[in-house]
């Protein structure tokens, strides 16, 4: 049985799916905090991408917002985060299994064929 942390987030993953996002998940997690312009300075996107994207993480629950003035200080949500790590963990386990799987198969098959030709 999944447990709620591993079962998978198509919305969560669709946020994270994303470069521009992913770098500035990147840039909160080195530098604590960051606001749109501040962000923007460092990507190569507008301010207003920026702010769209950050949207789409807090929508996720990934960042978290605090007003400061006319903008706002997004950081990085660590109990979100780790739910993203555990699920990546959980399908990266899944597919690591099925691949084995199929590496057995082709063994098996090969090994048929071996057989078969020798006699």
């Amino acid at each position: 049985m999944t447990s709620p942390a591993t079962v998978v987030d198509d919305e969560l993953w669709s946020a994270i799916g994303d470069p521009v996002r992913r770098r500035m998940l990147d840039l909160l997690l080195t530098e604590g905090v960051g606001t749109a312009t501040t962000l923007s300075l460092q990507l190569p996107v507008t301010r207003q991408a920026v702010a769209k994207h950050l949207t789409v993480l807090d929508r996720v629950g990934l960042v978290r917002a605090t007003p400061a003035g006319r903008e706002k200080r997004y950081h990085v949500d660590d109990v979100q985060l780790a739910r993203a790590v555990a699920q990546l963990s959980s399908v990266g386990a899944t597919w690591d299994a099925r691949l084995r799987r199929i590496k057995q198969i082709a063994e098996a098959i090969h090994r048929t064929q071996q057989q078969t030709e020798e006699e």
